[in-house]
């Protein structure tokens, strides 16, 4: 039986939260919006806000770079991949392909930037009557250099097929683990869909893995050891009161690093408790990086500024740099290719469950 502390190191969660190659970045958005207006933005004033870079949470949700409906209009992307996962609320997507999408309450959005893509993401409020929560992650998953070059393309993993494994423990608490990507390595645990063909997450080595858990009050669960041994993971405690790591109290909302090789049993504390797990074998490449642009060299990243300027990587298709979808409430994607995704009379507003 080993005796090394499977706890590494544990920080306070900054804005965006700490992360460990393969993962850039990861930001958590948790808006109270109100009812929204006949253009889907808030139905409330603007006036005090720095409007296109609204960021400071007044009144407890943000506009971000949005004008008239939260979000981020066109912008673009070289080099990495964006994983949205979104929990309440809806997020329409656009882009420089073509593609067009809406989806929300536990649906996830994987986009391979590659060579280059802009794409818009704007938060419509769409219930007039009632107020309009969103809630998501968006984690930044670099690419190898063979990779960083690949055609751009989206994945959606709508919530109905993401594989969730519930652990019931000696008292009867549990535990839910939702698999975004990697397989959670327990008995009866169901296979996760395949992610990406360009991404790092493809590589039968890579061990990585993208979960969410839900732990009820006092609930036990030992999380499995990761598969390889380079392995590096990450567990963020963002929601509850306490929980117990491997024996050690964690009374404040941390970014945890665990050691990947040991299995950590969690012991929650008395509030229902939440937590998001990245973990991965690291590239280790160098990672030269400015905005939204990330690569190997300086070299390459002067010639991403230059290959956007000179092509726009495509164009933008659409009459205005912030588009939303109408005012249905169905999921959708409409791909590059023309193939339609829809999920007909599924009215969203909230994470199911």
């Amino acid at each position: 039986m080993t005796t090394d502390n499977a706890i590494l190191q544990a920080r306070p969660l900054g804005f965006p939260w700490e992360t460990l190659d393969p993962f850039l970045f990861c930001v958590y958005h948790d808006d109270r919006y109100p009812k929204g207006n006949a253009q889907f933005g808030p139905s409330a004033s603007l006036a005090g806000r720095n409007m296109g870079q609204d960021f400071a949470g007044q009144d407890g949700w943000r506009m971000y770079h949005g004008m008239t409906v939260p979000g981020f209009p066109s912008h673009p992307h070289r080099g990495f991949e964006t994983v949205t996962i979104v929990r309440k609320g809806l997020i329409d997507h656009s882009d420089s392909l073509g593609a067009t999408a809406r989806f929300g309450g536990g649906d996830v959005q994987w986009l391979t930037a590659g060579k280059g893509i802009v794409h818009s993401e704007m938060f419509p409020l769409l219930d007039a009557a009632a107020p309009n929560p969103l809630e998501l992650f968006q984690i930044w998953l670099n690419l190898p250099a063979r990779s960083k070059m690949a055609d751009p393309h989206f994945t959606m993993f709508w919530a109905e097929s993401i594989p969730h494994h519930v652990a019931t423990d000696a008292a009867g608490r549990t535990t839910e683990v939702a698999c975004i990507a990697g397989r959670l390595g327990v008995a009866g645990a169901a296979e996760p869909l395949a992610p990406p063909p360009d991404s790092w997450a493809a590589q039968p080595d890579a061990d990585l893995a993208i979960w969410t858990l839900k732990m009820a009050p006092g609930a036990r669960w030992t999380l499995p050891a990761a598969a390889g041994k380079t392995t590096r993971r990450m567990l963020y405690f963002f929601k509850g009161a306490s929980v117990s790591i491997d024996g050690q109290v964690a009374d404040q909302h941390a970014a945890i690093e665990l050691r990947a090789t040991q299995s950590v049993e969690l012991i929650n504390g008395t509030e229902p408790s939440e937590f998001l797990l990245l973990q991965g074998r690291p590239i280790g490449e160098p990672v030269a990086q400015y905005g939204p642009f990330v690569m190997n060299t300086q070299a390459e990243l002067q010639q991403a500024f230059d290959d956007y300027r000179r092509t726009e990587f495509g164009g933008w298709p659409w009459p205005d740099n912030a588009p939303v979808h109408g005012a249905e409430r169905v999921r959708f994607a409409k791909h590059a290719d023309g193939r339609v995704e829809t999920l007909p009379g599924h009215s969203v507003v909230s994470e199911p469950g």
